[in-house]
């Protein structure tokens, strides 16, 4: 993961991500977010996990998921990205060898 450019509290989270106190405080309990801080007094967000908030509630809303649905979801998504990001390394690995 990259050098988080924004740290945010959970207030500041929520008005960022549309999202009330309680979706992300579920969000959380499921796995999905992992914010630096023991209480949601003390979370601190990161500007991945911004984005990634943005995501599971267009998942949550679009596809009428439950959260763990979602938090599958996800995962399955960040799998196919890091495929495709090994299929196209391969590629040009294939393409330097056989051109």
């Amino acid at each position: 993961m990259n050098t988080p450019i924004i740290e945010l509290n959970l207030l500041e989270f929520c008005e960022a991500a549309a999202l009330a106190d309680v979706h992300v405080i579920e969000i959380v309990e499921h796995g999905i977010l992992e914010p630096h801080g023991a209480a949601p007094s003390d979370w601190r967000f990161t500007d991945y996990e911004l984005v990634l908030a943005r995501r599971a509630a267009k998942l949550r809303r679009e596809l009428e998921l439950e959260w763990d649905g979602v938090a599958l979801a996800l995962d399955l998504l960040e799998e196919v990205q890091a495929l495709r990001a090994e299929n196209r390394r391969l590629r040009q690995q294939l393409g330097r060898w056989v051109g």
